[in-house]
């Protein structure tokens, strides 16, 4: 009976997050009208990645690597998401678990502690794996989650996180959206840490997770162009990685990164700064993610700094109303990936996030796979539902709401044999 509580609470939470936008979002954004109309969005010109600030072409791929590419990613770090600060602080990594007959004695499931000894103020994370059982390292899935590392399954041999909001939530509340079975009997890895103790979701001045822990002397918050949110959340991510490298379990150069919703913003930003995610997955993502902001369709730039605050920099603030100014926009973070896979995905009824803005973001970045000699994204124009299309850029748009489904995982699988073998 819990299960299927449980997986009815998520149908009808998934069915919220479509309607409310257009009954909630105009009262919190200021009660400014959202666009939904296709004929509404204003004309816009989006920068040329392959084009430096000054107007001069990139000729080729050592001139995009050593300069047109730091070039986008300091728009991106000064103006949206905020340094990541550069100082490295020493991680201790403890398995503090093990079962080697987990989903009924077909998987192995390791609960690994990630503590940062020297830094009195750091949170630990607790990095929650399961791995099929294999004689050789095998491809894995590294994303963050949103209640608990209890949730994705009800597994009562998890342990249940004391960070913020964690406790709030049942064993396998989540488990709609993540199918370990499948993944693993699919010979993947699953590996995943709450996003809630890297940073607390929440507008509270940025005084718990791991911030505080780099502020210089008599700092209290994150400068306008430092780290906020998600920029903490891709850390976070990054630090998984660097576990993920010393198990000999894990093939660490078949890593695929993923995120949903504002975790797929994070995924995003995590695979344009650390070139060791092999594949980057982008699920929903919306404004600040994979979809144009220019566009000003759905969740806007200002909408979602009003509503999020403490998601993006302060510096991007700058841009709330004022889409058209924006030096970069999202086609250029996904190509800041280039030549590594990236694959996005939309929903039908996700209107808030704009499909066909989020489409538009993928097709944009295709230059600059090409220029690497890749295939790119194979369509010009939007595919129909439920029909993927893969090249080293891929994308779908699948019938339903906001959420991450089986029909999405079973595409990210896919999509990872495309690129990692089978």
């Amino acid at each position: 009976m819990t299960i299927q509580f449980s997986s009815l609470l998520f149908k009808i939470l998934s069915i919220l997050l479509v309607v409310l936008p257009s009954i909630e979002m105009n009262v919190m954004a200021q009660n400014k009208p959202v666009n939904y109309d296709e004929s509404a969005v204003p004309a816009y010109t989006l920068p040329d990645p392959l084009r430096f600030s000054n107007g001069d072409e990139v000729k080729d791929t050592l001139e995009w690597i050593k300069k047109r590419r730091p070039e986008i990613l300091s728009l991106f770090e000064t103006e949206m998401f905020g340094k990541t600060p550069d100082r490295k602080i020493q991680a201790k990594y403890t398995i503090v678990s093990a079962d080697t007959m987990a989903l009924n004695g077909t998987a192995i499931r390791k609960q690994v502690k990630i503590e940062f000894p020297s830094e009195s103020r750091a949170p630990s994370l607790m990095l929650l794996i399961y791995l099929p059982k294999s004689r050789v390292p095998v491809p894995a899935f590294l994303g963050l989650n949103f209640d608990g590392n209890h949730t994705i399954i009800d597994d009562t041999g998890i342990i249940v996180s004391g960070a913020w909001q964690a406790s709030a939530h049942s064993r396998g509340e989540d488990s709609l959206g993540w199918p370990v079975k499948s993944i693993v009997s699919h010979g993947f890895a699953l590996a995943t840490i709450y996003y809630g103790e890297i940073a607390e979701d929440e507008n509270n001045g940025f005084r718990n997770g791991i911030q505080p822990v780099f502020y210089s002397p008599g700092q209290t918050a994150p400068k306008p162009d430092e780290w906020a949110a998600i920029g903490a959340w891709a850390w976070g991510l990054s630090r998984a990685m660097d576990y993920l490298e010393k198990d000999g379990s894990i093939d660490s150069k078949k890593v695929a990164v993923f995120g949903h919703s504002r975790l797929g913003k994070t995924a995003l930003w995590a695979g344009a700064q650390d070139s060791r995610f092999a594949i980057v997955i982008s699920n929903n993502s919306g404004c600040g993610g994979a979809a144009l902001s220019k566009r000003i369709f759905g969740e806007t730039v200002g909408s979602i700094n009003t509503m999020f605050p403490h998601w993006f920099c302060g510096n991007f603030r700058k841009y709330n109303d004022r889409e058209g100014d924006l030096p970069m926009d999202q086609h250029m973070l996904i190509a800041l990936i280039a030549p590594r896979p990236v694959y996005v995905t939309s929903a039908q009824d996700d209107q808030w996030a704009d499909p066909k803005g989020e489409f538009l973001g993928v097709l944009n970045a295709d230059p600059v796979y090409r220029l690497f000699g890749k295939q790119g994204l194979p369509v010009s124009v939007m595919p129909p539902l439920n029909t993927p299309v893969m090249g080293t850029l891929g994308y779908h748009i699948r019938t339903g709401p906001h959420a991450l489904t089986y029909y999405d995982w079973d595409r990210f699988m896919e999509f990872a044999r495309k690129h990692f073998g089978n």
